[in-house]
């Protein structure tokens, strides 16, 4: 009975050693493949926590995020808090494109822009370096460090909900929008501001809103809407790329949103166009998505299509609210049971790495977080593995000393009988 109840309390000891220990390797990795939002125009404890721990890598800001007072000085407050709460620097991300895709307004003294459309419309290169040289002049003060523009779609279809009749596409020419978006990111690149091209394979000919629910361009899209795509990689100007959730069984035979078919990202956009950079999704909260995949299933096939970075925004109404915990532990069990291999995680992990080592600002400052990172990781093993150790011989040495006072009993009661 006391050997069995020790054998209880040394196993207690071992579980508690390696629950205090700090993720591993592999927690960081997964960690650094999910983007968030957050919900106030505060620092949320929980998010830094999160991101002490390593569970998230990348944070995007909404215009809830913005305090309505003192507003540039109070959201680089925030930013800058998260930022130091990351061992590896965070990519802290918006959708900060013109017009109507306007986080940062005018109401809250920030610079005005204009849309993507009027822009188009004004044919005139000045102006689209203008504004863009203001908005990743303003991005780069407060800290954001990604944008997820310019929109490279085709307005193809004036009356799509989501991207022409929201002014959002430059042209339904692809070269006047390869154009365009090649000055956008000329002008973010001088700020050291990453710029993701969306909405790839092409969203321009849709005639319904992702948001909402499914939207089957089937019929609609055409081959040159990967031109600006073409053209900007052949060019060298590609930071980044953002998937998008429209159907297209052209690509995709199946009909699995482009988020999720391996068809589109790993095929058409890797091996075809020859792109090896980071694919953010698109908010994986979105109605395409979450009406008709579950959470496990979404994120198992996104990340086996070839998304590097998946966006939980927890700014879409009506979404079933995804944790960290819940997508972070999704994945490690993926990996863990095989279906996700280890190689698939260090694909994305390496993507990002090495994106996040191109930014221009505080690259020293970076490479540092970065060596710290790795020593942290190599040391929390070591840790783990140490305290493991200690409670095993712990352990080892209470059998001895149960024995020991059985030992002793067993004489002591031999002497008693022969008394």
């Amino acid at each position: 009975m006391k050997r069995a109840l020790l054998f209880s309390v040394a196993l207690l000891v071992v579980n508690y050693s390696l629950s205090m220990a700090q993720p591993d390797s592999l927690s960081i990795k997964i960690g650094q493949m999910i983007l968030i939002g957050f919900a106030d125009s505060k620092v949320d404890e929980k998010v830094l926590t999160e991101i002490k721990e390593g569970k998230v890598g990348s944070i995007i800001i909404f215009e809830k995020n913005i305090p309505k007072t003192n507003s540039y000085m109070g959201l680089k407050k925030i930013i800058w808090t998260y930022q130091q709460a990351a061992t590896i620097p965070l990519f802290v991300s918006i959708d900060q494109e013109g017009g109507r895709v306007n986080r940062l307004k005018e109401k809250y003294g920030f610079p005005r822009s204009i849309s993507a459309a009027h822009t188009g419309k004004d044919k005139n290169l000045d102006s689209v370096r203008f504004y863009a040289q203001s908005t990743a002049a303003t991005l780069a003060g407060l800290g954001i460090n990604v944008n997820f523009a310019p929109v490279v779609d085709l307005a193809s279809n004036p009356a799509n909900p989501i991207i022409a009749k929201v002014e959002r596409a430059y042209s339904a020419n692809e070269d006047t929008v390869s154009m365009m978006a090649l000055e956008v990111i000329k002008a973010h690149r001088k700020m050291g501001v990453i710029t993701s091209l969306k909405h790839f394979p092409g969203h321009g000919s849709s005639k319904d809103d992702t948001h909402l629910g499914i939207a089957d361009v089937t019929n609609t899209w055409e081959e040159r809407e990967l031109g600006p795509y073409r053209q900007l990689l052949q060019e060298g100007y590609v930071d980044a790329i953002m998937t998008s959730h429209i159907v297209n069984k052209k690509l995709d035979a199946r009909g699995l949103p482009g988020t999720l078919s391996e068809e589109i990202l790993n095929k058409l956009l890797r091996q075809q166009l020859g792109y090896q950079g980071v694919v953010f999704s698109d908010d994986m909260q979105m109605h395409a998505i979450t009406k008709h995949y579950g959470l496990e299933e979404a994120i198992r096939l996104a990340v086996l299509a070839g998304v590097d970075i998946m966006t939980f925004s927890n700014n879409i109404m009506g979404s079933e609210v995804r944790t960290v915990d819940k997508v972070h532990s999704i994945i490690k069990k993926y990996v863990e049971e095989g279906v996700i291999s280890q190689q698939r995680i260090d694909e994305s992990f390496k993507r990002i790495m090495a994106l996040k080592n191109s930014m221009n600002q505080d690259k020293a400052y970076f490479q540092t977080q970065l060596l710290r990172a790795k020593q942290q990781a190599e040391m929390n093993v070591r840790l783990a593995r140490e305290s493991q150790e200690r409670a095993m011989a712990n352990e080892a040495a209470a059998i001895k000393q149960l024995e020991k006072q059985e030992r002793e009993e067993k004489g002591k009661k031999r002497k008693r009988q022969r008394d």
